[in-house]
């Protein structure tokens, strides 16, 4: 009778720890696709956020061009008019007039829609965003790298190889690889 209850102990105990290992196969093999997913829904944000960035920064570049041509036609006519003075010419002081008066609508607009014009302050955040956007990728290809280096071990493992050949049936996932960058390095481990 001992020996029995013990036996029947013993096989509950194996089904509970089988059923244990295979669970956590698949709950790490979900880990991985989980990660793959963050990899993508990151790329795709750099994508979507990088062209409207780049968008506005063009159109800033233009608008500070347009308001620096302005201020060089005021600066030109107002030079002009030192020969006006001397024979009158009006046609001077009315394209003096007009370059000032063009000057001082482009100067409203910019303080209006543009608080400070400053397309270097623009493009370094433009930069920096870049820059930020390529860490969130690489943040998540290493999280990824991660759950694929523990589920890898979790199926190779005694007794979860076992375990995986007869249930989950799972196989082995690709670490992500870039071979330009491991071209550049000077080494390679011999693994």
């Amino acid at each position: 009778m001992f020996f029995t209850l013990c036996f029947i102990g013993g096989v509950i105990a194996t089904i509970f720890i089988v059923i244990s290992i295979n669970n956590g196969i698949i709950a790490r093999h979900n880990s991985v696709k989980q990660a793959w997913a963050d990899v993508v829904a990151q790329e795709r944000q750099k994508m979507k956020i990088l062209p409207e960035i780049e968008r506005l920064a063009q159109e800033h570049k233009a608008f500070e061009g347009q308001v620096l041509e302005a201020v060089t036609a005021m600066r030109t006519a107002h030079k002009n008019l030192d020969s006006a003075v001397e024979t009158l010419d009006v046609n001077k002081f009315k394209e003096a007039y007009d370059a000032s008066q063009q000057l001082s609508k482009s100067i409203a607009v910019t303080v209006e829609n543009y608080p400070e014009l400053k397309t270097v302050d623009l493009f370094r955040d433009v930069v920096k965003e870049i820059a930020e956007q390529e860490e969130n990728v690489g943040a998540a290809i290493r999280i990824y790298n991660s759950n694929v280096n523990q589920f890898n071990t979790g199926i190779e493992i005694f007794p979860n190889n076992f375990v995986n050949d007869k249930l989950a049936k799972k196989k082995q996932v690709d670490l992500f690889r870039n071979e330009e960058a491991s071209a550049s390095l000077d080494f390679t481990p011999n693994i």
